[in-house]
């Protein structure tokens, strides 16, 4: 964990290797989709219950920044897990490229829904080399789902707001970077039963979600992209909650074939390290400009801006939830 360093070549060559042995990309969802539903489970090293997920400095990376990366895998979504799952491994490299950050660290995970699905949520751990590429293809992609509008995103967000450790955080006061990918709303409520089911902590009440995206906000910056292709990408109340949520932290995205490039634009911007000209110029010069064409609209309504700001409100509202 924390340690090595991204290698482009060794990803290319392990793909390859898996084409040529007629394996699956995604072994871990093919072995499951082969066992009766009664069987499956969420893969040990992404199980979050009683779980904790550091972002430690290292040797090889003494200033470490978090990125988390947890993306929807109901139904809905249809074919976007497996786009954005082929794209992301390459997340680090690409902010390394164009010196976004010095030492990025990536988490990757899934949600799904809890009042339906056999695994409603998975976190991997924060990794620097390419475990990453592991990590997604352990993910499993159930496509199960509720199918009334909503995922169980509060769930994910309460996690990385409690069981989440960060040397960014703890020794600079540094927010890390959360990027939440779906296409539906937050549950009316995060039920305890699903906290104490999932993750294990012994609460007794129901929370309000904008409580808990109020608590993540302390510590991280919270983004939610809409990608294309999923089930409600033009539907209005999506945007108009997600934006009650995070204000213009809400980003649509016309190709999710495009994530891992709006990512790292994004926290270009937010690094004050480039502006949106500057990093589709950047996207160009590294072979995405297809790519970089999807990312310009999604960051359209931040201007030239150098900087994103989050609108999550302040915390202390009357459902606020107390950090331990």
């Amino acid at each position: 964990m924390g340690y090595g360093h991204w290698d482009d070549n060794a990803y290319a060559a392990a793909k390859t290797f898996r084409a040529a042995k007629g394996e699956d990309d995604f072994g871990y969802t093919a072995n499951l989709r082969a066992k009766p539903a009664n069987k499956w489970k969420v893969a040990a090293a992404l199980n979050p219950r009683n779980a904790t997920r550091e972002c430690r400095d290292s040797a090889d990376h003494g200033d470490s920044t978090p990125i988390a990366v947890l993306f929807d895998v109901t139904g809905s979504m249809r074919r976007v897990p497996r786009i954005m799952q082929g794209k992301l491994g390459k997340l680090h490299g690409l902010l390394k490229r164009k010196g976004y950050l010095a030492d990025p660290q990536v988490l990757f995970g899934a949600i799904g829904d809890a009042d339906s699905d056999r695994v409603p949520l998975q976190v991997g751990q924060f990794e620097s080399d390419n475990r990453m590429d592991e990590q997604l293809r352990t993910i499993f992609l159930e496509g199960g789902g509720g199918g009334q509008k909503s995922e169980s995103y509060e769930l994910a967000a309460y996690f990385m707001a409690r069981h989440v450790v960060t040397d960014a955080w703890r020794k600079r006061g540094r927010k890390g970077y959360l990027f939440i990918i779906g296409d539906e709303l937050n549950k009316p409520a995060l039920q305890a039963k699903h906290v104490r089911r999932v993750i294990g902590d012994d609460v007794h009440q129901d929370i309000d979600p904008a409580s808990v995206y109020r608590e993540l906000a302390r510590k991280w910056h919270v983004f939610y992209v809409l990608p294309n292709q999923s089930s409600y990408f033009r539907d209005p109340e999506i945007g108009e909650h997600w934006s009650g949520l995070l204000g213009q932290n809400f980003l649509k995205l016309e190709d999710p074939g495009a994530v891992c490039e709006l990512i790292a634009a994004t926290i270009g911007l937010e690094e004050q390290v480039v502006d949106v000209d500057q990093a589709l110029a950047d996207l160009a010069d590294i072979g995405s400009a297809a790519e970089g064409a999807a990312v310009g609209k999604a960051l359209a309504r931040l201007g030239t801006r150098p900087a994103v700001t989050s609108a999550v409100p302040d915390a202390g509202g009357p459902d606020d939830v107390v950090l331990r």
